[in-house]
């Protein structure tokens, strides 16, 4: 039997959908290959693909990018984009209905500790509607969780989070969305990653494994978010499939998941500009460098079915 390839994820999250419904779908078996996921870590994902205990990992460019700016050498590429737009939310304790960036300059504002994209995003933002980040009231430190905690309880005026906080402080009328971050644009997100040299010696996997999440893009596109819910929700096993469904009718609507798995280059840019104007990275590493689409270009050659 062929040895599966090990897939690390970072950590579990509603935008993540395609890659879920990938196992419950069994797309992976459908192109002939066997997969294993394994929680890993946020920290671990790139890691596991420098030291070799894992074979693909799936999260942000901008971890890759980092990356090259301190290892040159790592040879990380992404293959296979699957989430195209941020995926995170402005929520706050009071309506917003034509909120401008500068109604963030005063409010006490919650950021995310868990990962930093999230916030380089949105200073990116605040920079292109011509304000100063430095300008916000900023508490870090705090996870998600906790920041959806002292909103309710009126200790932050506005946090920055995921599904499925957004619709749990809406659903309670604690929370007002006043900015979904896809609006941005496009913005690669969440890709699949290997090494180089994996990407040749395991090229036939891999391919297959890229074919699996195209088969996943187009069922996505194609199926009520109600069904899709109840596909993945083992994967969510303490959030009720109601709000689950809920969760995926937005991010749907808000475009955040790929039609197809090649990785643009105006998206892999709108990222590094946010990781250079944040300070993350000195040095952008090229688009070239990063990712390689001929596994996304062979996949929709081969245009396989829906799932």
């Amino acid at each position: 039997m062929a040895k599966p390839l090990t897939l690390f994820e970072p950590f579990r999250a509603v935008f993540y959908t395609p890659f879920y419904a990938a196992h419950a779908l069994d797309a992976y078996g459908a192109e002939g290959v066997d997969v294993q996921l394994v929680t890993a870590g946020a920290e671990a994902t790139v890691g596991g693909l420098i030291d070799g205990s894992t074979d693909v990992a799936w999260g942000g460019p901008m971890r890759i990018q980092n990356t090259y700016d301190l290892q040159p050498d790592c040879d990380i590429v992404s293959f296979c984009e699957v989430v195209t737009r941020d995926p995170f939310f402005i929520v706050g304790r009071d309506p917003r209905p034509d909120f401008q960036m500068s109604d963030m300059i005063g409010a006490k504002f919650g950021s995310v500790a868990e990962v930093n994209t999230p916030w380089l995003c949105l200073q990116e933002d605040l920079r292109r509607a011509g304000l100063n980040p430095d300008q916000v009231s900023r508490v870090e430190g705090h996870t998600m969780a906790e920041n959806a905690a002292a909103l309710r309880a009126g200790d932050l005026d506005v946090i920055q989070i995921f599904q499925p906080f957004v619709e749990q402080l809406v659903a309670d009328g604690v929370g007002h969305i006043w900015y979904a971050a896809a609006a941005r644009g496009a913005t690669s997100y969440t890709t699949l990653s290997a090494l180089r040299n994996t990407l040749q010696s395991e090229r036939d996997k891999l391919g297959r494994m890229t074919r699996a999440l195209y088969r996943c893009q187009k069922w996505l596109h194609s199926t009520e978010p109600a069904t899709i819910a109840a596909a993945i929700a083992e994967f969510f096993p303490d959030l009720p499939q109601g709000t689950l469904a809920t969760c995926i009718k937005r991010y749907k609507a808000l475009g955040l998941w790929g039609v197809n798995p090649i990785l643009p280059r105006d998206g892999f840019d709108r990222l590094q500009a946010s990781g250079l104007s944040g300070g993350l990275f000195k040095t952008g590493a090229s688009y070239e460098a990063c990712v390689d689409t001929s596994l996304a270009r062979e996949a929709i050659k081969a245009d396989p079915p829906s799932m």
